[in-house]
């Protein structure tokens, strides 16, 4: 059986060869046509296999490769695949297994450097201009080869001097042999390994050879690249002793302009007979100078921080200072003089912004059991069940709603958009943001009394202003209007509707929010999702968001239709996620938005659709091309001991906090919310039961109140105007209480809804 002699193994390249593998005990070792390709040993049956059926395949880089004797070895990667395989002669199998090694050691080095792929990139800082990346990763791609051939030449070295030293004993054992029967064999062995030393040192030159080869073809690319490089960093020296030099200029042209108000701040010194000729001179010429500066074209350019003014010409500034002429100079410095003047008014004075609480009372870890409270209800009406404060959260539902506002940068962002599609997406975040607040609050609020009210004023810190009414009794409705100096405007009227399933409750908000924006003009219009909480009697509570939201711009038409997608076991999408898509009026889409409630939204803009194929339900699905996404929204992390705290966010944490000058009707008046916060639960049940008894017997009495109007209506017009203001005259000077006794609502007798109701 004489087969060609295969070719020297040399790194990188494909080995091929027919070896004898072991199958069964039945048929032993059958011949295979073994093929050895970036790292990969693949076997056949025939070398016409190759094209259509590969019978095996395993990867070196996890391989064990072990020699048995003299033409067998073991190739095995953990117990999975093992192949027994067989060569001809010592020789050959000596050629295989130095194939072998040499493409393990580049597979391994493969892995590592596609697992560190995302470490190396930036390690070269990048160039400006387009041509920087392409350089840098042609750079780093020849580096990597450069690597790869040094490898070799290591792998190379070690054979060598392993086949070296073998052949160095061989040598030895033969001078100290007798002439006799043993001299045959020792030379034949002396022969083999006198071949493999010559084989590893083919694959040494050979790698010697590409790595050389390598290297001058590179070289005069790198001096060039080098080259440029410096010829760079020369510019940008040069660049920065010029912007160096305009800074100087500016600052002393910024100290002229502080230092001339003073004169032209009082007119009459100017017409003193102690102020010389020379003395008007040189402030004519500090006048000239000032304006010099300012109307320089290259410095003028450097000043604004908005990069969008970096793109303005300096021919269009200095046209119009030169537009302006004297008049518009004699206004500028009128408007410095009164600048420096110290008897006038200082607008630009700052006020302190004030310090807001970072933290509350740690909530107390009171025992409750809920058979001892709902053994007592049996067959009572469910809206007259007594709860008490163990299920609820030290805030009312009215500084719930605020709480929408946590995320005002948004609309901020939304109120400076030029366009009303991207808007329109910065509306729809804003919408999913307020969601983020409830993924952990399983506390019930307090339920609201009519009239009460909530004021959040950050008009200082934030530029918006809030508040929020409970404006009807029975069914409770809260109104939030808030307004924010950005040129935006929020108002919404919340009231609810529950269903009890059993092992979990369903809240349906119902009313809408509307958002109007100044400068566009733009009204945007939707309604919250449906909230379950699951768990309500046995195991632990936790909060799903469900449902579909679309958000209308009324002026233009474009609507953005996004899906809160419900939590189940058997999905394989991420929990809580959210999806939505921005069209026009016409219907053609342009944006994507997906994330999830509880984290962040991301949105990448559709540059073009198709239709794809049908999904599960028959229906056609669209397929979107879009842009790299970026992120749009992302929540902000929880204060440190937030799970002691009722899990609340940042601001939920400032909004009961005491404040002067609020209103009688404030939510922070609240004494049994108040004794909650602080601890005192026992207090506040207490407080709480005698609040629903007052609440109770106000009720009975409007209802009396109401069958004796109907029977005499024209006797009641006058007790009604009284009887029906939230405010009594007799109750003001008690301030919160007066509502509380006249006007509670029976819903605070409710079960534990949650604070995600208001949502």
């Amino acid at each position: 059986m004489s087969e060609p002699k295969p070719p020297t193994p040399t790194p990188g390249d494909t080995y091929k060869g027919w070896l004898f593998k072991w199958t069964n005990y039945i048929k032993g070792y059958q011949r295979r046509w073994f093929v050895l390709s970036n790292g990969l040993l693949s076997y056949y049956r025939t070398q016409a296999e190759m094209g259509h059926t590969c019978r095996g395949t395993i990867n070196l880089a996890t391989a064990n490769i072990a020699v048995e004797d003299s033409c067998n070895f073991v190739i095995s990667n953990g117990g999975a695949q093992t192949y027994h395989l067989k060569a001809n002669s010592e020789v050959e199998r000596q050629r295989w297994i130095t194939a072998l090694e040499l493409a393990k050691a580049k597979a391994v080095r493969m892995q590592a450097e596609s697992d560190d792929s995302g470490d190396d990139c930036p390690a070269v800082p990048p160039t400006s201009g387009q041509g920087g990346g392409c350089r840098n990763s042609e750079v780093q791609s020849t580096l990597r080869t450069l690597n790869s051939k040094v490898e070799d030449l290591t792998t190379c070295n070690d054979l060598i001097v392993k086949h070296g030293s073998a052949l160095q004993r061989s040598l030895s054992e033969l001078e100290g042999i007798r002439v006799g029967g043993d001299m045959g064999e020792k030379i034949r062995q002396v022969t083999e390994r006198a071949t493999l030393f010559r084989i590893t040192s083919n694959a040494m030159i050979n790698a010697c050879r590409d790595f050389l080869s390598l290297a001058q073809n590179h070289s005069k690319r790198w001096q060039k690249a080098l080259h440029g490089e410096r010829d760079q960093r020369i510019r940008l020296e040069e660049t920065l002793e010029q912007l160096a030099k305009q800074h100087n200029h500016l600052e002393r042209a910024f100290r002229g302009a502080t230092v001339l108000p003073s004169s032209f701040s009082n007119p009459a010194l100017g017409n003193k007979g102690g102020v010389s000729g020379k003395g008007d001179a040189s402030d004519e010429d500090d006048d000239n100078e000032f304006f010099d500066a300012m109307e320089d074209p290259a410095e003028f350019i450097t000043v604004p921080a908005d990069p969008k003014y970096h793109r303005r010409s300096g021919s269009n500034v200095s046209g119009f200072s030169s537009e302006t002429g004297m008049d518009d100079q004699s206004v500028n410095f009128d408007e410095l003089s009164l600048a420096s003047n110290p008897e006038s008014p200082q607008p630009l004075e700052l006020e302190p912004v004030r310090q807001r609480r970072t933290r509350i009372p740690d909530k107390p870890n009171y025992y409750l059991n809920l058979w001892s409270i709902m053994k007592n209800c049996i067959g009572k009406e469910l809206s007259k069940i007594p709860m008490p404060v163990n299920f609820n959260e030290p805030l009312s539902m009215l500084q719930r709603l605020s709480e929408d506002l946590e995320y005002y940068e948004l609309l901020d962002k939304a109120a400076k958009c030029q366009s009303s599609l991207e808007q329109m997406c910065y509306v729809a975040a804003f919408t999913v943001s307020s969601y983020s607040t409830t993924v952990h609050r399983t506390g019930k609020p307090f339920n609201p009394l009519l009239g009460e009210t909530f004021e959040l004023d950050r008009l200082s810190e934030c530029g918006y202003r809030s508040l929020c009414e409970q404006v009807s009794h029975h069914p409770p409705a809260a109104a939030h209007h808030a307004i924010s100096e950005k040129g935006w405007t929020l108002r919404q009227e919340i009231t609810l509707a529950s269903k009890f399933r059993g092992k979990y409750l369903s809240i349906m908000p119902l009313g809408s929010i509307q958002c109007l924006f100044d400068k566009s003009d733009n009204h945007y219009s939707w309604k919250k999702v449906t909230t379950t909480v699951h768990n309500i009697i046995v195991g632990k509570l936790w909060i799903d968001q469900s449902g579909e939201i679309d958000v209308v711009n009324h002026k233009t038409g474009d609507r953005c239709h996004l899906k809160f997608a419900p939590y189940s076991y058997f999905s394989r999408d991420v929990p809580r996620k959210v999806t939505g898509v921005v069209t026009d009026k016409d219907g053609k889409a342009h944006y994507v938005l997906s994330g999830t409630w509880d984290e962040k939204m991301e949105f990448s803009r559709i540059m073009q659709s198709s239709k794809g194929e049908n999904g599960t339900e028959g229906k056609q699905r669209t397929v979107y091309q879009t842009l790299k996404a970026k992120e749009i929204w992302t929540k902000n992390p929880l204060p440190e001991g937030a799970e002691n705290m009722y899990f609340f966010s940042s601001l939920a944490l400032t909004l009961n906090e005491p404040e002067e000058g609020v209103a009688p009707t404030d939510s922070r008046r609240r004494p049994d919310q108040r004794l909650m916060e602080d601890g005192r639960w026992d207090e506040a049940n207490a407080e709480k039961q005698r609040l629903e008894e007052k609440q109770r017997i106000t009720r009975r009495e409007r209802e009396r109140e109401a069958v004796k109007a109907a029977s005499s209506p024209e006797e009641a017009v006058t007790e009604d105007s009284i009887n029906d203001s939230p405010l009594k005259t007799d109750a003001v000077e008690t301030g919160i209480e007066a509502n509380e006794v006249s006007d509670e609502t029976d819903t605070e007798d409710s079960p534990p809804l949650t604070p995600v109701a208001c949502k």
